[in-house]
């Protein structure tokens, strides 16, 4: 469910996906994973009556409910692929046959390196976000109608 402020940054966050698209290709998730994050990420303005203490914060206590989906993401664009294409975990022929054999990814390591890196990333979107906010002179309106909700 949406709030007033999170609906007066629909479009900064359209912006700022794109210009965040660098990113997410640069690390280990692959872009329907990135996706998953995305819709178990929630965004919330801790200090919100407090301009100087106000900042966007990714609450990602949801995010373990998409970790086993993001594994089968990538193992279905693997296969896809012919075993080729460019996964987070396990990817190449080798990776296939180790995978299908059990003997690769999916462990609870990887879930945790996973989750580590995607909160990682959910947060330096969040600051992105705010910081594109900021410098588009919208950060305080926004702040102010958090505050309010």
């Amino acid at each position: 469910m949406t709030t007033g402020w999170q609906d007066q940054i629909v479009g900064a966050r359209m912006t700022v996906d794109q210009q965040f698209a660098d990113r997410v290709q640069g690390s280990s998730l692959s872009r329907p994973q990135w996706g998953l994050v995305m819709t178990a990420v929630e965004f919330e303005i801790e200090n919100a009556d407090d301009p100087e203490a106000a900042t966007m914060v990714a609450n990602t206590s949801k995010l373990e409910h998409v970790l086993p989906e993001m594994a089968n993401v990538d193992q279905q664009m693997n296969a896809m692929a012919g075993g080729s294409a460019g996964g987070s975990k396990g990817s190449g022929v080798v990776g296939s046959i180790k995978n299908a054999l059990g003997l690769g990814g999916g462990g609870d390591e990887d879930n945790e390196a996973l989750a580590e890196e995607s909160t990682q990333l959910a947060q330096a979107y969040a600051d992105e976000l705010q910081a594109y906010l900021e410098s588009e002179g919208r950060w305080d309106d926004v702040r102010r109608t958090a505050a309010n909700d």
